[in-house]
């Protein structure tokens, strides 16, 4: 008798109430497209729970895949087998021997669903409980912090055995929230906020701003390494790479010192937000925490939020620069953003740039240079990649020979 499925629990997606059943199938498309290399297993889904059949396939490889699939809040290796009290104090003592770890202590967590079952959740635990120590040298019971905490469902369709609990990534299915740009560059902040909108079940676009001959392709090979770590997260992800020379030494020919970042963010919102209605998104997703830099004060991104009316979400906004660092060390992304290749919002940074810009300064400076042919040439200039976990690019592949 060997464990031959994995419990997935759904979490927040419980109070969705009638719109659950959407979240449920999105959720158990994304486990699809993520174990797709898995052909043998078999998904299964209900109104409270998943269950994905093994079939034969590597469980802990399985188990590995999911931790990064939003939507999830924890999952169970599991045994099933017929409402028979043998059956179920033989499948409880199979699922404890089997675990890849030894414990000292455990209890039994019995729950009767069907309530046709003779047995109530005492007798069950008393039952299975008294088994499982008859059968075992070293274990002892402790109702209060078990080492291993046997959990054993009676349904209508079966009994569930569930012995090891491990958390998932939480939040909510990709695809679930709608479809969001998100304004990517090469630092710390940027892709920790992609990671949390997409936690929030967005579907997420990148868009990266850059500036040839100020910018090296190293820079623009960061970037693409970070979208392939939000992938892990994702799946396949676009990331537009936008060419913002021309645009961005207008800004610094014309533009005192003091507004040019300003009114290159300005910029950079409205690209971004032409490319949302392009591909069909619905708000913008940026890296800024208040008050961590100059252009992040909120005097400033009332001036830069001019430029559009499409929602701007900031997950990072009350977040200091510790926190961001830690979640950026948890999704892999943080090794990446430190590489010293300059992005172009910081090779154009000002000296003294303001912090308490005003909104008909920073358009009385723009207005004397023209700066939409250069927008709509840089738009449709555009470079679009389709990165996923696996992507190479033309270098990298060169390197192997």
């Amino acid at each position: 008798m060997k464990y031959d499925r994995i419990l997935i629990r759904y979490g927040e997606m419980s109070t969705k109430g009638k719109n659950r059943n959407r979240f449920v199938v999105r959720l158990k498309r994304n486990i699809e497209k993520k174990l797709k290399s898995f052909s043998n297993i078999k998904i299964e889904y209900m109104r409270d729970r998943m269950y994905i059949l093994l079939n034969g396939e590597p469980h802990e490889e399985i188990l590995e895949q999911l931790k990064t699939v939003f939507g999830i809040q924890s999952f169970s290796l599991a045994m099933k087998c017929e409402n028979d009290i043998e059956l179920i104090k033989a499948t409880a003592l199979a699922a404890v021997q089997q675990l890849p770890y030894e414990g000292k202590t455990f209890k039994v967590s019995a729950k009767r669903v069907d309530k046709q079952f003779p047995l109530g959740s005492n007798d069950l635990n008393y039952e299975i409980g008294s088994h499982i120590l008859r059968n075992t040298e070293s274990l002892t019971v402790n109702v209060r912090e078990p080492d291993i905490n046997v959990r054993v469902e009676v349904r209508k369709d079966g009994t569930y055995v569930t012995c090891r609990d491990i958390l998932g990534a939480g939040g909510l299915p990709i695809g679930t929230s709608g479809k969001a740009m998100l304004m990517l560059s090469g630092g710390i902040d940027s892709p920790v906020a992609g990671y949390l909108a997409m936690k929030r079940g967005l579907e997420i676009e990148a868009v990266h701003f850059f500036s040839p001959p100020f910018t090296s392709e190293r820079a623009k090979q960061k970037v693409i390494d970070l979208v392939k770590k939000l992938t892990t997260f994702g799946g396949k992800m676009k990331l537009h790479i936008v060419p913002f020379t021309d645009i961005q030494q207008a800004i610094h020919r014309q533009v005192p010192d003091g507004y040019s970042l300003i009114s290159a963010r300005r910029m950079m919102l409205k690209i971004t937000d032409l490319l949302r209605k392009k591909h069909n998104g619905l708000a913008i997703v940026t890296g800024e925490s208040l008050g961590q830099v100059a252009s992040q004060t909120l005097e400033s991104m009332f001036v830069i939020n001019e430029m559009t009316t499409t929602p701007i979400l900031r997950p990072l906004v009350s977040m200091d620069k510790t926190e961001i660092i830690e979640i950026a060390r948890k999704i892999d992304t943080h090794d990446i953003s430190i590489l010293p290749y300059e992005d172009c919002c910081t090779i154009f940074t000002p000296s003294a740039p303001k912090t308490r810009p005003k909104r008909e300064k920073a358009a009385y400076y723009e207005s004397f240079v023209d700066l939409m042919p250069l927008i709509d040439e840089a738009i449709a200039n555009t470079e679009t990649l389709i990165i996923d976990e696996t992507f190479t690019t033309v270098d990298e592949f060169e390197e192997l020979f």
